[in-house]
Formats: structure tokens, sequence, C-alpha cells
């Protein structure tokens, strides 16, 4: 066939998008891969959404990631949305099916599921929520899903905790409950899975949350959602405890490698992801 010069093109919208690592981590997976792929990082304003959604349509793309602020707003430009991106309410990654419709997919809670399982077993486990916004929700959506039994969801906002904790009932088989963080936390000794999906440590390895960590025993699974720095002081203490620990970088690795397989079918390599956002993070050793 000769030398082929088209790519196959995907890419993310976001406002504001200068800081969005994935592209670096995505292009590892098609190099390594040796894909004719591209994934391009495009500043987006909510007022010229759907006006790139309709570009991308006319030029091809296989699908797209969506972070803030449209994660949401999204919605009403696509086809149709996977079960568990219609029970969470947002969307991150968009995905142009055989037939070519769009469907809108929820890849957070399922990369953060992908690496607690490799870790440990969920079906009835016990969940500690550590916030309840979108993070949360995507999280706690995909562990109950996943067989974890019960979620109880500690925020300051008992409105949006409460919210959170009525969808999870409502919506999937597990059962949650809230709790309110007006005081120093202290982690229930039956607490299977602890997970962070507050901002507090984010670019600041330092910040620490305010917990008991006396409370918090080895059997514990550990898991920050913070991908910058990896080494937050949650994660930290965890691995101090004994405990089992996940960082974000991790999970932002499974969320891109969950992405790539949708679009492009290929098993991407994580090492190879992971390395990449290290290298441009100034994280690499």
């Amino acid at each position: 066939m000769g030398i082929q010069f088209l790519h196959q093109l995907t890419g993310s919208f976001s406002q504001p998008s200068a800081e969005n690592p994935t592209v670096a981590m995505v292009e590892a997976a098609f190099l390594h891969h040796k894909l004719r792929w591209r994934y391009i990082n495009c500043e987006v304003a909510p007022a010229n959404l759907a006006a790139a959604v309709s570009g991308a349509r006319a030029m091809g793309w296989v699908g797209f990631n969506c972070s803030m602020p449209h994660k949401v707003a999204v919605i009403q430009y696509l086809d149709g949305l996977a079960p568990s991106a219609q029970i969470i309410g947002a969307v991150n990654t968009v995905v142009r099916n055989p037939s070519g419709k769009w469907i809108g997919e929820n890849t957070d809670g399922k990369g953060f599921v992908q690496a607690l399982r490799e870790v440990t077993d969920l079906p009835g486990k016990t969940a500690l929520i550590l916030g309840a916004g979108g993070a949360a929700r995507a999280v706690a959506v995909e562990l109950a899903l996943a067989g974890v039994t019960r979620i109880d969801v500690v925020n300051r906002s008992a409105t949006h905790g409460e919210a959170l904790v009525k969808l999870i009932n409502e919506r999937t088989p597990a059962q949650a409950h809230f709790r309110a963080w007006d005081a120093v936390l202290q982690i229930p000794p039956d607490t299977g899975l602890l997970v962070n999906t507050t901002s507090v440590g984010l670019g600041a390895p330092d910040d620490e949350l305010n917990i008991d960590w006396s409370s918090l025993h080895a059997g514990t699974v550990v898991a920050d959602a913070i991908p910058n720095p990896p080494q937050t002081h949650l994660v930290r203490i965890a691995k101090a405890k004994g405990c089992t620990v996940i960082d974000g970088l991790g999970m932002l690795v499974n969320q891109g490698a969950i992405a790539v397989r949708l679009w492009t079918g290929v098993e991407a390599n994580r090492g190879a992801m992971r390395w990449a956002l290290e290298r441009v993070l100034g994280l690499a050793k």
C-alpha cells in the first residue's frame, strides 16, 4: 500500500488544558504499539464545546477525552452513554462505535477499580471515601458495581455528601452512609478500603488530611487519587503503617490505558505510559 500519511485522531477537550499530561502517556502508548494514531490536546471554552464536538465528528476522530469543565455538558452532544457513565452522570471518554455512534464512557472509576483488583478482592469489602465531588461519584459507582457492599462517604458539605449517598443507594447494589467531616476523622476498624478523592495533597506533598493516623491499621488498602505528586502525605503515612497503597499516578495511567483500549482495541503497555508521565512530570529517576 506504500507510505500512509493519514493518522487516526483522538484528543482532549478541556479548559485549562496546558497542564494536562494525558497527551504524553497516550502518545507513548501509540508509539510503543506502533500505532499510526495521534492525540491532540485542545483548549476548548464552554461556549465552543458544541463546535469542537461537531468538528471532531467532521474530521473523523475516533474519540476524545473530556476534562473539566465539560464532563457533564458534553453529554447533550453524544448519541448514548455506557451504563456506569449514565449512573455517574458524567463522561470523560467518548468512543465512536462500529455503527458511527458516539458513546460516552467514564474511565475515572474504572481505572481506579482496575488498580485495586491487582492488589485486593473487592466483593464484600467496606470502603471509606473522602470527598463527594465528581471523582468520588465515579469511584463510588464503580466500586459498588464491582461488589463493594458498604460505602461510607465522608465530606464537609452535607449537601454533596448526602446526594452521593442517595445516588449509591438508589442506583447501585451497595449500601451507603454519610459521615460529616467536622472533626478529626477516626477510621472505623472494619474499613477495608480508604480512598482520598479530595484535592488535599495536589501539588503540595506535605498537606495533611484531618485524620487520626493512629486509627489507620495495616490491613486497610489505601488509595489516593492525587496524581502529582504521587507521594502524598497520605501515601507516605499509609506505607509507613504497612498498608497496601495505590498512588494517583497509577490510577491516571489505568484511566488512559482503558481509553486507549476503547479506541484502538489494543491493551496498552502501562509501564510505557507511566514512564512517560514520570518523565514529563519530572519524577523519573
